[in-house]
């Protein structure tokens, strides 16, 4: 056991630290430190403790590890194959039919890969997946190093590795089981929407979940269609359905929610559910406006996606939370809607409490797992530093992502990843590319 005169492993001293919690704080001067891939010691650096290692981080800004609401992963090898269409028509006639062609273990095994390999060069440490083959995913994801919640998918039809909805609940409770443990991934269920799931199944996925206390995520009031079509088919709006079945709460993470009425507002606020907001995905496919700054007023925890890289067409949640920062204005009529600091509060620690993971990790707290992420903030489109976290989220991109680590660990060092072979994924994607357009037949 540790004692107060054990050294710590490493500690790092930033030009600027944010915690996140306390919100709005930034601190000058100041050091954390870790111990057993933890954050054991955080305050001046004056006073900073004996370490094994120091790293001196000049004009870096450190803050929590972006988290990643809401992807799916294996997609990366789709980018850019079905653009600029309307949702049910990227879907049903591009996506669906390439999936049912291409994705198999191979596919999600290389493309999980890849989006593992983006999401860390663009500073995120964290991030849930909903893809096809969850198993293959988790032993990527247990390999590189990185947190992340897989969500089983979860369809009335047969859908790659799952022939029928049993099978593929089947699949997510053995997994459930199998990584309960595991100290960087966690099981969720993933019914894919209200349109694609009967309420039979919802029935038995919210049975589930309730005997497992696992979390459940959905896409949820995607579009305005999805609204209109639940109201002729079932007499009631998709949020008001799940909640009839009982399945809305802290553990449900609802994403998109681009249309909000009053009484979507309410049920939202009453169970304590989760949304998460995936503006480049909405806006590219036109789906709507997500309604952030009235949910945040009203008190709902609203985190922040990428989504797929297929209807994105990126992983970068940095870029994503400034989008989200400046739509939130657009669509709330005010300029001071979502600032800077409640925007990278969304992609941290509001993200870390949509996947039930805010005991341990989102803020740079005493005792929750060292993920962190260093952004390089020396140049010349970052001057002059009047405020750290206004220039994180309004003139800094992921290239400027310097170094991340995951429980401790570096997993990205002077923006090279320390655990993976981007030589080798990119060759690997490109491969991908070629068979999927035919060019290698």
């Amino acid at each position: 056991m540790p004692t107060a005169t054990t050294p710590l492993d490493l500690l790092l001293l930033p030009s600027w630290l944010v915690p996140v919690e306390p919100a709005g704080v930034v601190l000058e001067g100041h050091g954390l430190g870790i111990r057993d891939g933890l954050i054991a010691w955080l305050g001046p650096r004056d006073k900073a403790p004996a370490a094994l290692e120091t790293r001196e981080l000049p004009d870096c800004l450190l803050t929590p590890g972006l988290i990643n609401a809401h992807g799916h992963a294996a997609m990366t090898l789709f980018r850019g194959l079905a653009d600029d269409l309307p949702l049910m028509t990227w879907l049903q006639e591009h996506i669906w039919p390439a999936e049912g062609r291409w994705v198999d273990e191979a596919f999600v095994r290389d493309g999980t890969d890849l989006a593992i390999a983006e999401q860390l060069k663009g500073g995120i440490t964290c991030f849930s997946d909903m893809y096809f083959f969850p198993k293959e995913a988790c032993a990527q994801i247990h390999r590189s190093g990185i947190r992340a919640q897989v969500a089983a998918p979860l369809l009335d039809f047969p859908i790659p590795g799952a022939r029928t909805t049993e099978e593929g609940l089947q699949q997510g409770i053995e997994l459930f089981n199998d990584l309960r443990h595991h100290p960087r991934i966690s099981i969720a269920l993933g019914p894919h929407a209200p349109y694609t799931v009967s309420d039979e199944n919802l029935e038995k996925i919210r049975v589930i979940v309730d005997q497992l206390d696992a979390p459940v995520q959905i896409h949820l009031h995607e579009t305005a269609h999805e609204v209109e079509q639940s109201l002729a088919e079932h007499g009631e709006r998709p949020l008001a359905r799940l909640a009839r079945i009982g399945m809305l709460g802290p553990r449900l993470q609802a994403v998109h929610m681009t249309q909000v009425s009053d009484e979507d507002l309410a049920l939202l606020v009453e169970s304590n559910t989760s949304v998460v907001h995936c503006p480049e995905s909405n806006l590219k496919l036109a789906s709507g406006f997500c309604p952030v700054e009235r949910l945040w007023q009203a008190g709902v925890n609203v985190a922040i996606g990428t989504d797929g890289a297929a209807s994105n067409n990126d992983l970068d949640l940095l870029g994503e939370t400034r989008t989200a920062a400046l739509l939130a204005k657009a669509v709330a009529g005010s300029a001071t809607a979502l600032d800077a600091h409640r925007a990278l509060r969304m992609a941290t620690l509001n993200g870390a409490r949509a996947l039930g993971l805010e005991a341990l990790t989102g803020s740079l707290e005493l005792g929750k797992a060292a993920d962190l992420t260093a952004f390089d903030l020396s140049g010349l489109a970052q001057q002059p530093v009047h405020d750290p976290v206004s220039q994180l989220i309004y003139a800094t991109g992921r290239d400027c992502v310097r170094h991340v680590w995951v429980a401790g660990r570096q997993l990205l060092e002077d923006r090279r990843l320390t655990r993976m072979d981007e030589t080798a994924l990119v060759a690997t994607a490109r491969a991908w590319g070629d068979r999927i357009n035919g060019r290698n037949e």
